[in-house]
């Protein structure tokens, strides 16, 4: 089959465009009818970097790719509006296995109303996976970015942390599974491979008046560290009340590792951290709570100065470490 068929059986799997879209899929360009503001965000995935085709079914590959992209639009507090997805095929992909990635995309963007729109398809010696995913709020003042934190405002998270990097431990080292119950090491494993967005989480903390926010997509570490440089501020991050996957103790002390640092130091696990004023904390976490998926945990603080500590219980510190694309 060739490029043109396969698009065309894709269209057919996807659902019908969002409001916002006057010509879809189909045509030289996308084009749509936003109002107020939008957010836009590129990200990739490439195999042997990100994933691995042998430890991810192909669609749970392409729900990845859409949901790292969609998790970058909950960080600002923006509702999810339409996504361009560039897909790089190599040679022994066939039809079926592009569908496959397709349904996957399809399957996440139905859960969370998002438009696949357009994109483009081409041979690449690796697959290859470019989302641009483009959400939408009301006004500019609505969505929130990295560099708002003021001393005083309280640090929350989103969820828990480490259960991605313990579910990459344990589809590096199976043998590890034995540390943990089977449902549990089940569970780690689809935090790594399938990760959730928090939009609605993101939305909620945006109305509860998030002064910054980011995902956790680079470990806790390293995105507070974000959020400290951006903001001009200084962090401090309480360890002892760091909200820890169910199982990553048990997978960390087994490989050998330091379970704060695992959770502190590991990627993926795409939850929000956020700086809110100290009045609107109650209001954040209700608002989080009623969401149903995921609770909101007070972390730390902000105060003048630079930089980033994470203390331990007992006074000691830790080094904030997170993954660098590049390093």
């Amino acid at each position: 089959m060739g490029e043109f068929e396969l698009l065309a059986k894709v269209r057919e799997r996807l659902a019908p465009p969002g409001p916002r879209i006057r010509v879809g899929s189909g045509d030289d360009a996308a084009v749509t009818v936003p109002g107020g503001a939008t957010a836009t965000s590129v990200d990739a995935l490439v195999e042997g970097v990100h994933f691995r085709r042998d430890r991810a079914s192909l669609a749970q590959i392409g729900r990845k790719a859409l949901g790292t992209a969609l998790s970058d639009l909950a960080a600002m507090g923006a509702e999810a509006g339409e996504a361009y997805v560039v897909l790089g095929v190599p040679p022994e992909l066939g039809e079926d296995d592009c569908l496959e990635l397709v349904d996957g995309f399809a399957a996440l963007a139905a859960e969370t109303g998002t438009t696949l729109a357009g994109g483009d398809l081409t041979r690449a010696p690796v697959l290859t996976l470019a989302v641009t995913v483009v959400g939408h709020a009301g006004s500019a003042e609505e969505l929130v970015g990295r560099g708002g934190a003021k001393p005083g405002d309280v640090l929350v998270l989103t969820g828990e942390i480490g259960g991605a990097a313990a579910g990459l431990l344990l589809a590096e080292q199976p043998r590890l599974a034995e540390a943990v119950p089977a449902r549990t090491a089940e569970r780690l494993a689809l935090r790594q491979l399938v990760p959730t967005p928090r939009l609605g989480a993101g939305r909620a903390l945006a109305s509860a008046g998030a002064s910054s926010m980011i995902d956790l997509s680079d470990g806790l570490g390293g995105d507070a560290a974000h959020l400290a440089a951006a903001s001009g501020v200084a962090i401090d991050v309480d360890a002892g009340a760091l909200p820890l996957a169910d199982g990553l103790a048990a997978v960390a002390v087994a490989a050998g590792r330091d379970p704060l640092e695992l959770a502190v130091g590991g990627g993926e696990d795409y939850e929000l951290l956020a700086t809110l004023p100290p009045g609107r904390v109650d209001e954040a976490t209700a608002a989080v709570g009623a969401l149903g998926a995921a609770r909101l945990t007070q972390i730390g603080a902000v105060s003048a100065g630079e930089g980033i500590e994470i203390r331990l219980p007992g006074g000691a510190t830790l080094a904030p470490a997170g993954y660098d694309q590049l390093r």
